[in-house]
């Protein structure tokens, strides 16, 4: 907890004495003051007389929850691709058999994939893939949206009453995307990622927008938000870097695995952003990389780093390379450019 947080606690001495001896008697040792908030926060549902349909909510989505955090933990070290596209898409449809060889590409070089675990696109998904290497996050709807066969008696599917919780997991756990044509669903999902990227409440992950060789979906999309939201400034035209749009299903495998070839991951410490990648740039791509991007810094310039204090602290990745700066936490799509760069650095000369 940071020194300056106030501790969340009912105000009741002796209730917040009691949540904390529950703690201790179910044995809890690690992350104590996360459990001891979320318990804190029972009892103050309880206290302000909570109604009915709100507590039934809230009782649905923690529970739901702790189960796909269950469900996902034997696999928190694989990398995992997202796909996202209609479950009216049938198994002839052109669009079918790119998802289904997108999933067994990735799939191949070692990446689970997470889907709906519905028909259509979700089901190709799962052909692809493969069940062992399958996660499924099913939503229950009146309709259309029975869980794949394939997946109907796994252990690694996962039934949710709530959107808001489905599309959580759908995306967490998830170091990429794809995204195929589909109706409402399709396009909630890839405006919810694209806003997560872009206002920087998701870790940078590549996104791909692929269709049939032909297809017109996402071209059509893309004219819509470069003619609609950059022309009238409503997004920046750096937030057209957030997506790539291909008709290839090596493209888009490309793309998604390239993304990881030097750039691993960020952290924040403080105001400063540290970029964790396989291997550092030289000092002369360093001044390269000040001159392009010294915009996104609102001080100083990128600098090479060891582990800062924090990060040693919790053995955070000590064996990576390392650069910092103070990031102006607005410009994502520039942040994604210098992600670019870094990944195509050439250290043969």
């Amino acid at each position: 907890m940071s020194p300056n947080r106030t501790r969340y606690r009912t105000g009741d001495p002796e209730i917040d004495e009691r949540l904390t001896a529950l703690l201790d008697a179910v044995g809890v040792h690690a992350d104590r003051d996360q459990l001891l908030e979320i318990l804190t926060t029972v009892a103050l549902l309880a206290d302000d007389q909570t109604d009915r349909l709100n507590l039934k909510i809230t009782n649905s989505a923690l529970r739901e929850m702790r189960l796909a955090f269950k469900v996902f933990e034997p696999y928190h070290d694989i990398p995992k691709v997202t796909m996202f596209g209609s479950a009216r898409t049938l198994p002839e449809d052109p669009l079918y058999a790119q998802a289904r060889n997108l999933a067994s590409a990735l799939a191949a070089e070692g990446w689970m994939v997470v889907t709906g675990a519905g028909p259509g696109i979700m089901a190709a998904g799962v052909e692809g893939a493969g069940v062992d290497r399958s996660i499924g996050i099913n939503i229950r709807l009146p309709f259309e949206q029975d869980p794949s066969p394939l997946l109907a008696e796994d252990p690694k599917l996962v039934d949710m009453k709530y959107f808001f919780t489905r599309k959580l997991m759908l995306m967490k756990e998830s170091a990429g995307f794809a995204v195929l044509p589909g109706g409402f669903g399709t396009q909630d999902e890839a405006f919810e990622l694209l806003t997560l990227l872009q206002t920087g409440k998701a870790a940078p992950a590549p996104v791909v927008l692929l269709d049939v060789p032909g297809g017109t979906y996402w071209q059509t999309w893309d004219r819509f938000v470069r003619d609609e939201f950059v022309s009238r400034g409503l997004v920046s035209a750096d937030d057209e870097q957030l997506y790539f749009i291909t008709d290839d299903v090596d493209a888009a495998s490309e793309e998604i695995r390239g993304f990881y070839r030097n750039y691993h991951s960020i952290r924040y410490v403080g105001q400063t952003l540290v970029m964790r990648m396989q291997r550092a740039p030289t000092s002369d791509q360093l001044a390269v990389l000040n001159a392009e991007f010294d915009d996104i810094c609102v001080e100083g310039s990128i600098e090479i780093t060891d582990p800062l204090p924090a990060e040693v602290s919790t053995d955070d990745r000590l064996d990576l390379a390392r650069i910092r700066l103070t990031f102006d936490k607005q410009h994502h799509g520039r942040l994604r450019q210098l992600i670019n760069a870094l990944n195509g650095l050439d250290w043969s000369e």
